[in-house]
């Protein structure tokens, strides 16, 4: 039973991470990434469907991310919604491809930008310390109900905090390489 508190924990802690990783990968670097385009949804024979699922994406160049529509009828609806989706990238569209080139940061941009990932990334601490504080509260009912002796509630706590510990260690780590990025 009590395993089972800082797998599920650990399990709750490890979408934590991946949520994080998925955010980082949305914030626009200098650098080329198609993932600046996950939060884009084109509107497609009457749905919302994500740019991935209408055209090819390539990334040519460092600074240069091409969009390939499978159906050239869609280039008008999908450099609007590129717009409308407003990711700090104008479209430039040539009738076959859409081109994003990303502009180089200027210093002021570059450190709103580490000030908005040192902000996700405290919140994403805080999930962390969210989650042990729960599965701590679930360790001291356990206790008051007497399903687990005062040795094995130290022995949970002390492995939540460990694996705690380790979290926000990762945590840090991905903040420091976005940083560096």
């Amino acid at each position: 039973m009590s395993n089972q508190i800082v797998l599920q924990s650990e399990e709750k802690m490890k979408k934590i991470i991946e949520h994080l990783k998925t955010d980082f990968a949305t914030v626009r670097t200098g650098r080329a990434t198609p993932a600046v385009l996950n939060a884009v949804k084109v509107p497609y024979y009457g749905s919302e469907v994500p740019v991935n699922q209408v055209g090819n994406i390539s990334v040519p160049e460092p600074r240069l991310i091409v969009i390939t529509p499978w159906d050239k009828s869609i280039l008008r609806e999908l450099e609007k919604a590129i717009l409308k989706a407003d990711i700090g990238i104008t479209p430039q569209n040539d009738g076959n491809v859409i081109r994003l080139p990303i502009p180089s940061l200027t210093e002021d941009r570059r450190k709103d930008i580490i000030k908005s990932i040192a902000r996700v990334t405290e919140t994403h601490r805080v999930f962390i310390r969210n989650e042990r504080r729960d599965a701590l509260e679930t360790v001291k009912k356990m206790f008051d109900d007497k399903k687990v002796n005062e040795d094995e509630k130290f022995k949970i706590q002390g492995e939540l905090q460990k694996l705690t510990d380790e979290y926000i260690r990762r945590v840090d780590d991905l903040y420091t390489h976005k940083e560096k990025e």
